[in-house]
Protein backbone atom coordinates (compact mmCIF):
# COMPACT_ATOMS: atom_id res chain seq x y z
CA UNK A 1 0.00 0.00 0.00
CA UNK A 2 0.98 3.64 -0.41
CA UNK A 3 3.06 5.43 2.18
CA UNK A 4 0.24 7.98 2.54
CA UNK A 5 -3.37 6.92 3.09
CA UNK A 6 -6.70 8.72 3.32
CA UNK A 7 -9.12 6.74 5.46
CA UNK A 8 -12.87 7.19 4.91
CA UNK A 9 -15.86 5.52 6.54
CA UNK A 10 -17.26 4.42 3.17
CA UNK A 11 -15.59 4.61 -0.22
CA UNK A 12 -18.71 6.46 -1.47
CA UNK A 13 -17.69 9.38 0.74
CA UNK A 14 -14.91 10.03 -1.78
CA UNK A 15 -17.25 10.12 -4.78
CA UNK A 16 -17.11 13.94 -5.23
CA UNK A 17 -13.32 13.82 -5.56
CA UNK A 18 -10.83 12.30 -7.99
CA UNK A 19 -10.41 8.54 -7.51
CA UNK A 20 -7.18 7.56 -5.80
CA UNK A 21 -5.56 4.30 -4.72
CA UNK A 22 -4.49 6.17 -1.58
CA UNK A 23 -8.11 6.33 -0.38
CA UNK A 24 -9.30 3.23 1.51
CA UNK A 25 -12.22 2.37 3.77
CA UNK A 26 -11.61 2.31 7.50
CA UNK A 27 -12.51 -1.39 7.77
CA UNK A 28 -9.86 -2.26 5.19
CA UNK A 29 -7.25 -0.27 7.09
CA UNK A 30 -8.14 -1.81 10.45
CA UNK A 31 -8.22 -5.35 9.08
CA UNK A 32 -5.02 -5.11 7.06
CA UNK A 33 -2.03 -6.73 8.71
CA UNK A 34 0.46 -4.30 10.19
CA UNK A 35 3.26 -6.00 8.26
CA UNK A 36 1.46 -5.34 4.97
CA UNK A 37 1.59 -1.58 5.54
CA UNK A 38 4.48 0.81 5.16
CA UNK A 39 5.88 1.32 8.66
CA UNK A 40 6.18 5.06 7.95
CA UNK A 41 2.63 5.53 6.68
CA UNK A 42 0.93 8.91 6.98
CA UNK A 43 -2.77 8.58 7.83
CA UNK A 44 -5.48 11.21 7.23
CA UNK A 45 -8.53 10.04 9.16
CA UNK A 46 -11.74 11.32 7.51
CA UNK A 47 -14.24 9.01 9.19
CA UNK A 48 -17.77 10.33 9.85
CA UNK A 49 -17.50 10.08 13.62
CA UNK A 50 -14.55 10.24 15.99
CA UNK A 51 -16.66 9.36 19.04
CA UNK A 52 -15.16 7.02 21.61
CA UNK A 53 -14.92 3.43 20.26
CA UNK A 54 -16.32 4.41 16.86
CA UNK A 55 -14.51 3.23 13.69
CA UNK A 56 -12.94 6.68 13.40
CA UNK A 57 -11.66 6.51 16.97
CA UNK A 58 -10.22 3.06 16.37
CA UNK A 59 -8.60 4.28 13.15
CA UNK A 60 -6.46 6.84 15.00
CA UNK A 61 -5.85 4.45 17.90
CA UNK A 62 -4.65 1.62 15.66
CA UNK A 63 -2.57 4.05 13.58
CA UNK A 64 -0.69 5.21 16.65
CA UNK A 65 -0.22 1.64 17.85
CA UNK A 66 1.29 0.84 14.44
CA UNK A 67 3.60 3.86 14.81
CA UNK A 68 1.89 5.57 11.88
CA UNK A 69 1.53 9.33 11.87
CA UNK A 70 -2.12 10.19 11.97
CA UNK A 71 -4.27 13.30 11.89
CA UNK A 72 -6.22 13.71 14.08
CA UNK A 73 -4.24 12.05 16.83
CA UNK A 74 -5.93 10.33 19.77
CA UNK A 75 -4.91 13.25 21.93
CA UNK A 76 -6.70 15.69 19.61
CA UNK A 77 -9.81 13.49 19.47
CA UNK A 78 -10.00 13.28 23.25
CA UNK A 79 -9.32 17.00 23.68
CA UNK A 80 -12.15 17.87 21.29
CA UNK A 81 -14.54 15.68 23.28
CA UNK A 82 -13.97 17.70 26.45
CA UNK A 83 -15.57 21.12 26.23
CA UNK A 84 -14.08 22.27 29.52
CA UNK A 85 -10.60 21.70 28.13
CA UNK A 86 -10.95 23.57 24.87
CA UNK A 87 -13.05 26.33 26.44
CA UNK A 88 -10.14 26.97 28.79
CA UNK A 89 -7.55 26.85 26.02
CA UNK A 90 -9.47 29.27 23.82
CA UNK A 91 -10.20 31.96 26.38
CA UNK A 92 -7.65 34.35 24.92
CA UNK A 93 -8.94 33.75 21.40
CA UNK A 94 -12.54 34.37 22.45
CA UNK A 95 -11.53 37.77 23.82
CA UNK A 96 -10.42 38.82 20.34
CA UNK A 97 -13.55 37.70 18.54
CA UNK A 98 -15.53 40.94 18.73
CA UNK A 99 -12.99 42.83 16.66
CA UNK A 100 -12.41 39.99 14.22
CA UNK A 101 -16.04 39.17 13.53
CA UNK A 102 -16.98 42.85 13.11
CA UNK A 103 -14.67 42.77 10.10
CA UNK A 104 -16.43 39.73 8.61
CA UNK A 105 -19.76 39.21 6.88
CA UNK A 106 -21.08 37.44 10.02
CA UNK A 107 -21.36 40.54 12.19
CA UNK A 108 -25.18 40.74 11.94
CA UNK A 109 -25.83 37.15 13.05
CA UNK A 110 -26.49 35.89 16.58
CA UNK A 111 -24.64 32.65 16.00
CA UNK A 112 -22.85 30.86 13.19
CA UNK A 113 -20.63 27.89 12.45
CA UNK A 114 -17.24 28.18 10.80
CA UNK A 115 -15.74 25.17 9.03
CA UNK A 116 -11.98 24.90 8.91
CA UNK A 117 -10.19 22.57 6.50
CA UNK A 118 -6.58 21.79 7.47
CA UNK A 119 -6.33 25.26 9.03
CA UNK A 120 -8.00 27.06 6.10
CA UNK A 121 -11.38 28.81 6.04
CA UNK A 122 -13.33 30.87 3.51
CA UNK A 123 -13.48 34.11 5.53
CA UNK A 124 -10.28 36.15 5.33
CA UNK A 125 -11.05 38.06 8.54
CA UNK A 126 -11.26 34.77 10.45
CA UNK A 127 -8.31 33.02 8.81
CA UNK A 128 -5.76 33.83 11.50
CA UNK A 129 -8.16 32.69 14.20
CA UNK A 130 -8.97 29.50 12.27
CA UNK A 131 -5.30 28.64 11.97
CA UNK A 132 -4.67 29.29 15.67
CA UNK A 133 -7.47 26.91 16.64
CA UNK A 134 -6.32 24.31 14.13
CA UNK A 135 -2.81 24.45 15.56
CA UNK A 136 -4.24 23.62 18.99
CA UNK A 137 -6.51 20.88 17.62
CA UNK A 138 -5.01 19.49 14.39
CA UNK A 139 -7.98 17.82 12.69
CA UNK A 140 -8.77 17.68 8.92
CA UNK A 141 -12.22 19.25 9.36
CA UNK A 142 -13.08 21.43 12.34
CA UNK A 143 -16.42 23.01 13.15
CA UNK A 144 -16.26 26.13 15.32
CA UNK A 145 -19.54 27.41 16.74
CA UNK A 146 -19.76 31.10 17.63
CA UNK A 147 -22.47 32.73 19.76
CA UNK A 148 -23.16 36.42 20.37
CA UNK A 149 -24.11 36.99 24.01
CA UNK A 150 -23.39 40.69 24.20
CA UNK A 151 -19.99 39.84 22.78
CA UNK A 152 -18.83 36.96 20.63
CA UNK A 153 -17.81 33.66 22.22
CA UNK A 154 -16.58 30.31 20.98
CA UNK A 155 -18.91 27.79 22.61
CA UNK A 156 -17.91 24.65 20.72
CA UNK A 157 -15.04 23.23 18.72
CA UNK A 158 -15.64 19.83 17.19
CA UNK A 159 -14.63 17.52 14.39
CA UNK A 160 -16.57 17.84 11.13
CA UNK A 161 -17.46 15.05 8.71
CA UNK A 162 -16.62 14.80 5.02
CA UNK A 163 -20.05 13.39 4.10
CA UNK A 164 -21.87 16.52 5.33
CA UNK A 165 -20.00 19.08 3.18
CA UNK A 166 -21.87 21.21 0.68
CA UNK A 167 -20.64 21.49 -2.89
CA UNK A 168 -18.81 24.75 -2.22
CA UNK A 169 -17.31 23.30 0.96
CA UNK A 170 -16.14 20.27 -1.00
CA UNK A 171 -14.11 22.60 -3.22
CA UNK A 172 -12.57 24.32 -0.20
CA UNK A 173 -11.79 20.97 1.39
CA UNK A 174 -10.18 19.59 -1.79
CA UNK A 175 -7.94 22.65 -2.16
CA UNK A 176 -6.93 22.55 1.50
CA UNK A 177 -6.20 18.82 1.33
CA UNK A 178 -4.09 19.35 -1.77
CA UNK A 179 -2.09 22.08 -0.04
CA UNK A 180 -1.68 19.97 3.10
CA UNK A 181 -0.65 16.80 1.31
CA UNK A 182 1.49 18.32 -1.42
CA UNK A 183 4.61 18.24 0.71
CA UNK A 184 3.93 14.67 1.79
CA UNK A 185 3.41 13.30 -1.70
CA UNK A 186 5.62 15.27 -4.01
CA UNK A 187 8.93 13.41 -3.52
CA UNK A 188 8.26 9.76 -2.62
CA UNK A 189 11.43 8.55 -4.34
CA UNK A 190 13.59 10.89 -2.27
CA UNK A 191 12.01 9.93 1.04
CA UNK A 192 12.68 6.24 0.50
CA UNK A 193 16.41 6.97 0.56
CA UNK A 194 16.34 8.00 4.21
CA UNK A 195 15.52 6.26 7.45
CA UNK A 196 14.29 9.35 9.26
CA UNK A 197 13.01 12.88 8.63
CA UNK A 198 14.22 15.88 10.62
CA UNK A 199 12.98 19.46 10.68
CA UNK A 200 15.35 22.29 11.57
CA UNK A 201 13.39 25.29 12.81
CA UNK A 202 15.03 28.53 11.77
CA UNK A 203 13.88 32.09 11.17
CA UNK A 204 15.33 33.81 8.09
CA UNK A 205 14.34 37.17 9.62
CA UNK A 206 16.30 36.69 12.86
CA UNK A 207 19.21 39.13 13.11
CA UNK A 208 21.35 36.99 15.44
CA UNK A 209 20.38 33.36 14.84
CA UNK A 210 22.18 30.53 16.67
CA UNK A 211 23.36 29.09 13.33
CA UNK A 212 24.15 30.90 10.08
CA UNK A 213 23.02 29.51 6.73
CA UNK A 214 26.36 27.83 6.04
CA UNK A 215 26.13 25.96 9.33
CA UNK A 216 22.53 24.96 8.58
CA UNK A 217 23.59 23.55 5.21
CA UNK A 218 26.30 21.55 6.94
CA UNK A 219 23.73 20.08 9.33
CA UNK A 220 21.62 19.09 6.32
CA UNK A 221 24.58 17.47 4.55
CA UNK A 222 25.63 15.64 7.72
CA UNK A 223 22.13 14.31 8.22
CA UNK A 224 22.01 12.94 4.69
CA UNK A 225 25.31 11.14 5.22
CA UNK A 226 23.73 9.40 8.21
CA UNK A 227 20.43 8.57 6.54
CA UNK A 228 18.40 11.49 7.91
CA UNK A 229 16.45 13.69 5.49
CA UNK A 230 16.83 17.18 6.96
CA UNK A 231 14.56 20.05 5.94
CA UNK A 232 14.58 23.68 7.03
CA UNK A 233 11.23 24.89 8.34
CA UNK A 234 10.07 28.29 9.59
CA UNK A 235 7.62 29.44 12.28
CA UNK A 236 4.82 29.14 9.70
CA UNK A 237 5.25 25.35 9.52
CA UNK A 238 3.87 24.52 12.96
CA UNK A 239 1.04 22.37 11.61
CA UNK A 240 3.53 20.17 9.72
CA UNK A 241 5.47 18.96 12.77
CA UNK A 242 3.84 15.53 12.76
CA UNK A 243 5.48 14.82 9.39
CA UNK A 244 8.90 14.47 11.04
CA UNK A 245 10.76 12.16 13.36
CA UNK A 246 12.93 14.86 14.94
CA UNK A 247 12.98 18.61 15.51
CA UNK A 248 16.19 20.62 15.89
CA UNK A 249 15.53 24.21 16.97
CA UNK A 250 18.03 26.65 15.47
CA UNK A 251 16.21 29.83 16.41
CA UNK A 252 16.72 31.76 19.64
CA UNK A 253 14.41 30.16 22.19
CA UNK A 254 12.10 31.87 24.68
CA UNK A 255 9.19 30.71 26.81
CA UNK A 256 6.84 33.36 25.45
CA UNK A 257 7.36 32.78 21.73
CA UNK A 258 6.70 30.05 19.19
CA UNK A 259 9.97 28.14 19.80
CA UNK A 260 8.67 26.80 23.11
CA UNK A 261 5.34 26.00 21.46
CA UNK A 262 7.19 24.04 18.75
CA UNK A 263 9.20 22.14 21.36
CA UNK A 264 6.10 21.19 23.35
CA UNK A 265 4.19 20.08 20.28
CA UNK A 266 7.14 18.05 18.99
CA UNK A 267 7.58 16.33 22.34
CA UNK A 268 3.86 15.51 22.56
CA UNK A 269 4.00 14.01 19.05
CA UNK A 270 6.85 11.73 20.10
CA UNK A 271 9.59 13.46 18.11
CA UNK A 272 13.20 13.57 19.21
CA UNK A 273 13.51 17.28 19.98
CA UNK A 274 16.42 19.56 20.79
CA UNK A 275 15.86 21.85 22.61
CA UNK A 276 13.29 20.01 24.68
CA UNK A 277 10.71 22.11 26.56
CA UNK A 278 12.21 21.41 29.99
CA UNK A 279 15.65 22.59 28.91
CA UNK A 280 14.16 25.77 27.46
CA UNK A 281 12.34 26.50 30.72
CA UNK A 282 15.45 25.88 32.81
CA UNK A 283 18.03 27.62 30.66
CA UNK A 284 16.17 30.73 29.57
CA UNK A 285 15.77 32.05 33.11
CA UNK A 286 18.87 33.15 35.00
CA UNK A 287 17.04 33.11 38.33
CA UNK A 288 16.39 29.39 37.98
CA UNK A 289 20.02 28.75 37.06
CA UNK A 290 21.29 30.80 39.98
CA UNK A 291 19.21 28.77 42.42
CA UNK A 292 20.14 25.48 40.73
CA UNK A 293 23.88 26.14 40.77
CA UNK A 294 23.75 27.41 44.34
CA UNK A 295 21.93 24.30 45.54
CA UNK A 296 24.53 22.01 43.98
CA UNK A 297 27.52 24.08 45.13
CA UNK A 298 28.82 24.91 41.67
CA UNK A 299 31.09 27.96 41.64
CA UNK A 300 29.58 31.16 40.24
CA UNK A 301 30.16 34.89 40.67
CA UNK A 302 28.84 36.34 43.91
CA UNK A 303 25.15 36.77 43.17
CA UNK A 304 22.20 38.62 44.67
CA UNK A 305 18.52 38.80 43.82
CA UNK A 306 16.58 42.05 43.93
CA UNK A 307 12.78 41.97 44.31
CA UNK A 308 10.44 44.58 42.85
CA UNK A 309 8.65 45.31 46.13
CA UNK A 310 11.71 45.09 48.39
CA UNK A 311 12.89 48.71 48.50
CA UNK A 312 14.85 48.06 51.69
CA UNK A 313 16.80 45.31 49.96
CA UNK A 314 17.65 47.62 47.07
CA UNK A 315 18.86 50.35 49.41
CA UNK A 316 20.95 47.89 51.38
CA UNK A 317 22.61 46.74 48.16
CA UNK A 318 23.28 50.37 47.20
CA UNK A 319 25.02 50.93 50.53
CA UNK A 320 27.03 47.71 50.83
CA UNK A 321 27.77 46.52 47.28
CA UNK A 322 31.27 46.49 45.83
CA UNK A 323 30.78 48.24 42.49
CA UNK A 324 30.77 47.74 39.58
CA UNK A 325 28.05 45.09 39.40
CA UNK A 326 26.48 43.25 36.49
CA UNK A 327 22.69 43.57 36.33
CA UNK A 328 20.76 40.94 34.39
CA UNK A 329 17.17 40.55 33.27
CA UNK A 330 16.28 36.86 33.82
CA UNK A 331 15.60 35.90 30.19
CA UNK A 332 18.14 37.95 28.22
CA UNK A 333 20.19 36.40 25.39
CA UNK A 334 23.28 37.39 23.39
CA UNK A 335 24.25 39.95 26.07
CA UNK A 336 20.88 41.71 25.75
CA UNK A 337 19.32 42.64 29.07
CA UNK A 338 22.75 42.61 30.69
CA UNK A 339 24.33 45.88 31.82
CA UNK A 340 27.09 47.10 34.12
CA UNK A 341 26.21 49.50 36.94
CA UNK A 342 29.09 51.48 38.40
CA UNK A 343 27.52 53.10 41.46
CA UNK A 344 24.43 53.26 43.63
CA UNK A 345 22.77 55.91 41.48
CA UNK A 346 23.05 53.76 38.36
CA UNK A 347 21.80 50.76 40.33
CA UNK A 348 18.64 52.56 41.46
CA UNK A 349 17.95 54.02 38.02
CA UNK A 350 18.41 50.80 36.06
CA UNK A 351 16.67 48.63 38.65
CA UNK A 352 13.52 50.72 38.21
CA UNK A 353 13.66 50.10 34.46
CA UNK A 354 14.40 46.37 34.80
CA UNK A 355 11.56 45.93 37.31
CA UNK A 356 9.12 47.02 34.61
CA UNK A 357 10.00 43.78 32.80
CA UNK A 358 10.53 41.34 35.67
CA UNK A 359 9.57 41.02 39.35
CA UNK A 360 13.09 39.76 40.12
CA UNK A 361 16.45 40.84 38.73
CA UNK A 362 19.89 39.35 39.20
CA UNK A 363 23.01 41.17 40.37
CA UNK A 364 26.45 39.59 40.09
CA UNK A 365 29.95 40.68 40.85
CA UNK A 366 31.81 42.14 37.90
CA UNK A 367 34.61 39.79 36.89
CA UNK A 368 36.59 40.97 33.89
CA UNK A 369 38.40 38.43 31.74
CA UNK A 370 39.81 38.71 28.23
CA UNK A 371 37.59 35.87 27.11
CA UNK A 372 34.84 33.50 28.25
CA UNK A 373 34.97 29.76 27.79
CA UNK A 374 32.09 28.17 25.92
CA UNK A 375 31.96 24.40 26.28
CA UNK A 376 29.43 22.67 24.03
CA UNK A 377 27.95 19.63 25.75
CA UNK A 378 25.54 17.11 24.20
CA UNK A 379 24.15 14.17 26.14
CA UNK A 380 26.48 15.11 29.01
CA UNK A 381 29.60 14.78 26.85
CA UNK A 382 31.81 17.75 25.87
CA UNK A 383 31.73 18.19 22.07
CA UNK A 384 33.58 21.40 21.39
CA UNK A 385 35.30 24.28 23.14
CA UNK A 386 35.56 27.90 22.13
CA UNK A 387 37.04 31.06 23.61
CA UNK A 388 34.88 34.15 23.06
CA UNK A 389 36.88 37.35 23.41
CA UNK A 390 35.35 40.62 24.54
CA UNK A 391 34.25 43.09 21.90
CA UNK A 392 36.92 45.72 21.25
CA UNK A 393 36.77 48.46 23.89
CA UNK A 394 33.82 46.78 25.61
CA UNK A 395 33.38 44.55 28.65
CA UNK A 396 31.06 42.06 26.92
CA UNK A 397 31.38 39.68 23.98
CA UNK A 398 28.56 41.53 22.20
CA UNK A 399 28.34 45.31 22.04
CA UNK A 400 24.87 46.33 20.88
CA UNK A 401 25.54 50.08 21.01
CA UNK A 402 28.00 50.68 18.18
CA UNK A 403 27.27 53.07 15.30
CA UNK A 404 27.08 50.10 12.93
CA UNK A 405 24.79 48.08 15.18
CA UNK A 406 25.97 45.02 17.09
CA UNK A 407 29.67 44.17 17.21
CA UNK A 408 31.24 41.04 18.66
CA UNK A 409 34.68 40.01 19.75
CA UNK A 410 36.91 37.44 18.11
CA UNK A 411 36.76 33.75 18.85
CA UNK A 412 39.11 30.80 18.98
CA UNK A 413 38.07 27.15 18.78
CA UNK A 414 40.14 24.95 21.10
CA UNK A 415 40.61 21.16 21.15
CA UNK A 416 38.80 19.59 24.10
CA UNK A 417 42.11 18.05 25.14
CA UNK A 418 43.57 21.54 25.72
CA UNK A 419 40.75 22.81 27.95
CA UNK A 420 41.65 22.94 31.66
CA UNK A 421 40.28 19.90 33.45
CA UNK A 422 38.52 22.05 36.04
CA UNK A 423 36.62 23.93 33.29
CA UNK A 424 35.46 20.68 31.66
CA UNK A 425 34.44 19.16 34.98
CA UNK A 426 32.27 22.16 35.94
CA UNK A 427 30.74 22.37 32.46
CA UNK A 428 29.78 18.71 32.39
CA UNK A 429 28.31 18.77 35.89
CA UNK A 430 26.25 21.89 35.11
CA UNK A 431 24.88 20.38 31.90
CA UNK A 432 23.85 17.21 33.72
CA UNK A 433 21.84 19.25 36.22
CA UNK A 434 19.75 20.69 33.39
CA UNK A 435 19.21 17.57 31.26
CA UNK A 436 20.78 15.57 28.46
CA UNK A 437 20.28 18.06 25.64
CA UNK A 438 22.64 20.28 23.68
CA UNK A 439 23.96 23.08 25.89
CA UNK A 440 26.54 25.83 25.73
CA UNK A 441 28.22 26.28 29.12
CA UNK A 442 29.71 29.75 29.69
CA UNK A 443 32.59 29.86 32.16
CA UNK A 444 35.00 32.56 33.29
CA UNK A 445 38.53 31.75 34.39
CA UNK A 446 40.79 34.15 36.27
CA UNK A 447 43.98 32.49 37.43
CA UNK A 448 42.97 29.43 39.43
CA UNK A 449 39.43 30.71 39.94
CA UNK A 450 36.81 29.19 37.63
CA UNK A 451 33.16 30.27 37.84
CA UNK A 452 30.10 29.26 35.89
CA UNK A 453 28.19 32.12 34.23
CA UNK A 454 25.37 30.46 32.32
CA UNK A 455 24.00 27.23 30.89
CA UNK A 456 22.55 28.02 27.47
CA UNK A 457 20.11 25.88 25.60
CA UNK A 458 20.21 26.46 21.83
CA UNK A 459 23.94 27.32 21.80
CA UNK A 460 25.46 29.12 18.83
CA UNK A 461 27.00 26.89 16.18
CA UNK A 462 28.22 29.14 13.38
CA UNK A 463 30.50 28.36 10.49
CA UNK A 464 34.05 29.49 11.16
CA UNK A 465 33.43 29.94 14.89
CA UNK A 466 32.40 26.92 16.95
CA UNK A 467 33.37 24.56 14.10
CA UNK A 468 36.73 26.20 13.42
CA UNK A 469 38.68 23.30 14.96
CA UNK A 470 36.47 20.24 14.37
CA UNK A 471 35.07 21.31 11.01
CA UNK A 472 32.43 18.98 9.57
CA UNK A 473 33.05 16.48 12.39
CA UNK A 474 31.16 18.78 14.78
CA UNK A 475 28.01 18.54 12.66
CA UNK A 476 28.42 14.79 12.31
CA UNK A 477 28.76 14.39 16.09
CA UNK A 478 25.53 16.31 16.71
CA UNK A 479 23.56 14.55 13.99
CA UNK A 480 24.89 11.17 15.12
CA UNK A 481 23.43 11.78 18.58
CA UNK A 482 20.08 12.54 16.95
CA UNK A 483 20.39 9.27 15.04
CA UNK A 484 21.17 7.35 18.24
CA UNK A 485 18.07 8.77 19.92
CA UNK A 486 15.90 7.99 16.89
CA UNK A 487 17.13 4.40 16.89
CA UNK A 488 16.54 4.10 20.65
CA UNK A 489 13.01 5.43 20.25
CA UNK A 490 12.32 2.97 17.44
CA UNK A 491 13.61 0.07 19.57
CA UNK A 492 11.40 1.06 22.50
CA UNK A 493 8.32 1.12 20.28
CA UNK A 494 8.92 -2.33 18.81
Amino acid sequence: MSNHLIIVENIDDWAPYFPSAQVIAVDDYLQTSTHSLNERAQIINLCHSLDYLSPGYYCSMVAEARDHRVIPSLRTINDLSRKSLYAFDLTDLSDKLDKVIMASSKQSEAKFRLKVFFGQCEFKALQKLARQIYEQFPCPILEIDFTNKGHWLINRVGAGAIDTLTESEQDLFANALDAFSHKLWRKPSKRRQFRYDMAILHNPEEKMPPSDMTALKRFIASGKRLGIDVELITPRDYIRLAEYDALFIRETTAIHNHTYKFARRAESEGLVVIDDPTSIIRCTNKIYLKELLEKHNLPMPESHLLYRNDKAGLEKMCETAAFPLVMKIPDGAFSKGVIKVNNAEELRLNAAEFFQQSAIILLQEFMFTDYDWRIGVFNNKPLYACQYFMSKGHWQIYNHNTKKGTASGKSSAIPISEVPEKVLKIATKAAKLVGNGLYGIDIKQSGSRVVLIEVNDNPSIDSGVEDAYLGLALYDDIMREFLNRLEQRKTLRQ
